[in-house]
């Protein structure tokens, strides 16, 4: 039930009030003069105020005012005479939402108190998105205490208050885009818009039009002005993802934006400034590729005024336990599951692992083995097949040097490392390397290797 507020120095007026308001099934308060419905504002925090504009010893942009002053956010409807319509005017200047003339309407002032509770409602849903962000990518919301992460942090910290633009640079997975919002939400720029796009996602015909937006006529098809992704996010910060796989045209409109703060629209004449603050992000070598020609040097530059670079998950092993608490967490609630933690086997299983997708994977883990988990706790045998499955694609992640390599030595070298890896457990190996029995110990034989410490099968 919405709560309204009612404030006149005259009895007749705000009773009558009352009694409308009431009777539509509002909780009603009145009050004869402002310090009365500041005490009432303090107690009952309503959603709308009518208050009257001329009140002795406090008016009602007063009031309105010490309520805004006190952190309360009720939507203000301000009541006045004809006469002095200027004032209310004035008032809605100032903040207030709406305002009624005298002799009020009965229609009219339950319009207006319907607006009103619906603007607060939404007003107070967008604070409360706003917040629950803000908690989500605070500094706190970074799982990660190993000393490598503990700087990137500390770095994030330092430059999310200044305007300056970011290169993020890491392995895919490693959690760019968190880092990106951490600095947007924790700056003065957290209540714009955050915009991300993904430069090697979008083709290079749509990309130019979605960034820049466009003018009737520019193309086949454009037949109304588009507002592109830079004038949007104006006062905002936008996330430039995988700009490595910016086409270099594209790359020198950027820089446009970064240096003149404007932006064209394609098929436009005219300039429109903008205030976007670039964070940008790849997993590529730019300095590589500056070398090659793919990446404007000059770009680089502007972009890397701070850069931060993120460790891989392998080199921060030690957070593995706390991000596997925060996965776990996230998933029981999103599953409605009820799992008490993670067994020791599992937990040294996925501490031991090499994890080339990163934090990515390793929440992809958690979450399948929190959706298919029969018990109570995770166990090794939930998360078992998707480690497996990864080493696999994992012995293909092998560099091919110029000159070429000796395909029957590598296969040699594949076979011996899965049979130590098994403790010369034949059958063993041959499951760790996805193939039959007989297969493996055909390779094996072909290639005269060893065989008076092998075992067939485990000792019982």
């Amino acid at each position: 039930m919405a709560v309204v507020l009612v404030v006149d120095d005259e009895p007749l007026q705000r009773n009558i009030l009352k009694t409308i308001l009431s009777e539509e099934g509002y909780e009603t308060y009145i009050a004869s003069s402002g310090e009365e419905a500041l005490k009432i504002s303090k107690s009952y925090n309503p959603d709308v105020v009518l208050t009257d504009l001329k009140m002795e010893r406090m008016d009602g942009l007063e009031l309105m005012d010490k309520i805004q002053s006190i952190g309360q956010t009720p939507s203000m409807v301000i009541m006045t005479a004809f006469g002095t319509v200027t004032s209310a005017v004035e008032a809605m200047k100032k903040g207030a939402f709406d305002y009624l003339t005298k002799p009020l309407d009965k229609d009219v002032v339950l319009l207006t108190v319907k607006r009103a509770v619906e603007r607060t409602e939404l007003l107070r849903k967008n604070q409360e998105l706003r917040q629950a962000l803000y908690d989500k990518f605070s500094f706190q919301g970074i799982v990660g205490h190993a000393r490598v992460m503990e700087e990137v942090i500390h770095l994030v910290k330092k430059v999310s208050y200044s305007p300056v633009t970011v290169l993020i640079l890491g392995e895919s997975g490693t959690g760019k885009e968190l880092i990106a919002r951490a600095i947007h939400y924790n700056s003065p720029r957290c209540t714009k818009s955050f915009t991300a796009i993904n430069c090697g996602a979008i083709p290079e015909t749509l990309l130019e039009s979605e960034l820049f937006g466009y003018e009737p006529g520019a193309f086949t098809g454009a037949t109304t002005r588009k507002i592109g992704l830079f004038e949007a996010t104006n006062g905002g910060t936008m996330f430039l993802d995988e700009i490595g796989d910016l086409p270099l045209m594209t790359q020198s409109k950027i820089l446009r934006v970064l240096q003149e703060k404007e932006v064209r629209r394609l098929g436009g004449r005219d300039a429109a400034k903008v205030d976007v603050r670039i964070i940008a992000a790849t997993n590529k070598d730019i300095e590589k590729e500056m070398n090659a020609g793919n990446f404007r040097e000059d770009l680089y530059y502007r972009l890397r005024v701070v850069t931060v670079e993120l460790p891989p998950l392998r080199e921060r092993k030690e957070d593995i336990p706390e991000l596997v608490s925060h996965f776990l967490k996230r998933y029981n609630s999103e599953f409605g599951k009820r799992l008490g933690g993670i067994e020791d086997a599992a937990l040294r299983a996925l501490v031991e692992y090499h994890w080339p997708g990163n934090i990515r994977q390793l929440e992809s883990v958690i979450e399948r083995a929190v959706l298919m988990c029969e018990s109570d706790i995770m166990k090794l045998k939930d998360i078992k097949s998707e480690l497996r499955s990864g080493q696999r694609q994992g012995a293909f992640d092998i560099d091919i040097p110029d000159d070429g390599l000796n395909f029957e030595e590598l296969e040699k070298e594949l076979l011996k490392k899965a049979m130590t890896k098994a403790n010369n457990v034949a059958a063993k190996a041959a499951r760790l390397l996805g193939m039959s029995y007989k297969t493996f110990w055909y390779r094996w034989e072909k290639f005269h290797l060893e065989a008076s410490s092998l075992k067939e099968e485990e000792a019982p």
